[in-house]
């Protein structure tokens, strides 16, 4: 598996990450041959919640691999906290703290390779996000931290406190849901998609070495579906059949190999429970897209060209 540094960090990652959310609907056998198949194919880096499944889906992975030291250093665990059931969102000193114990106990590991501040909380507080992060890096118990679904100006406005450098940014992105790239595409015309309705992210990523980490890059809309073989997008799928009969491979890769043509170095999220199509969609790692066809994809999927 070809890897990349994550964001400023010395941490060297798979190109693509291994999204967990979904492992609660697997039985025990099943969830120990996807995990185990994707070690198995390089791809060591697994993203979790402590929302997921309230908390069943770390469970279920640290029994499905059988966690031990030994196994632990084989792989790179990234967690994410801040969404509380009934309360919605609690970037609280304490919560922070309780949730990456929490994490820990059910992963069966004494740290974290990553932890992310998943989605924004109206009322953080940034000086006690500090000192919980603080905390759990002087511990040891967290080596990186990042945000999720945050914009620069949220991301800012945490910085100005916390120490740590935030190493990436988990964002939704797909071919259909480029917001982030259509606006500099279209900028200084009267289209819509040039409104920036994020701050302008993706550039503020880049500028400031915090890595995408794109989900449900197979997606359409706010989880309406997946768009690959989907008839609702012929045009889209015609262009990613004939490249994958190009190259060689499934048409899953050619999807994910699309988000890492683009030069932000993205680290896709996969959310797949299928061995073989993880299987499937690791094979984008083993390609490089021409400047032509991601351009063709692009307009493909209904995006536009001033």
């Amino acid at each position: 598996m070809r890897s990349m540094k994550l964001g400023s960090s010395r941490l060297e990652v798979p190109v693509i990450a291994v999204g967990c959310m979904r492992i609660k609907g697997l039985s025990g056998p099943e969830a120990e041959r996807f995990v185990k198949g994707a070690l198995e194919q390089g791809a060591c880096f697994f993203d979790h919640a402590d929302v997921y499944g309230d908390g069943l889906c770390e469970e279920m992975f640290a029994e499905a691999v059988g966690m031990t030291p030994a196994v632990r250093e084989k792989m790179i665990l990234q967690s994410k906290c801040g969404i509380r059931r009934k309360i919605a969102f609690d970037f609280s000193r304490e919560n922070i703290l309780k949730s990456v114990d929490g994490s820990l106990r059910r992963l069966k590991t004494d740290y974290l390779d990553v932890l992310l501040l998943h989605r924004p909380d109206a009322l953080v507080e940034p000086e006690e996000v500090a000192e919980a992060l603080g905390r759990l890096h002087a511990s040891g118990k967290v080596r990186h931290f990042g945000v999720s679904n945050q914009a620069p100006g949220m991301i800012r406005l945490l910085r100005k406190y916390v120490s740590q450098p935030f190493v990436a940014n988990q964002l939704q992105l797909s071919i259909t849901n480029a917001t982030m790239i259509s606006f500099d595409l279209t900028m200084n015309t009267a289209r819509p998609e040039a409104a920036s309705r994020d701050g302008e992210v993706l550039n503020y990523c880049r500028l400031n070495d915090i890595t995408v980490q794109p989900w449900s890059p197979f997606q359409y809309g706010y989880f309406e579906g997946v768009f690959l073989d989907n008839p609702k997008f012929p045009g889209l799928n015609a262009k990613i059949t004939q490249l994958a009969g190009k190259y060689g491979v499934p048409g899953a890769a050619i999807v994910l190999a699309w988000l890492l043509r683009h030069p932000a170095g993205m680290q896709p999220v996969t959310g797949t429970m299928n061995p073989e199509r993880l299987r499937d969609c690791l094979k984008a790692a083993e390609i490089v897209l021409t400047r032509e066809e991601w351009y063709e994809i692009y307009l493909a999927a209904g995006n536009i060209l001033p």
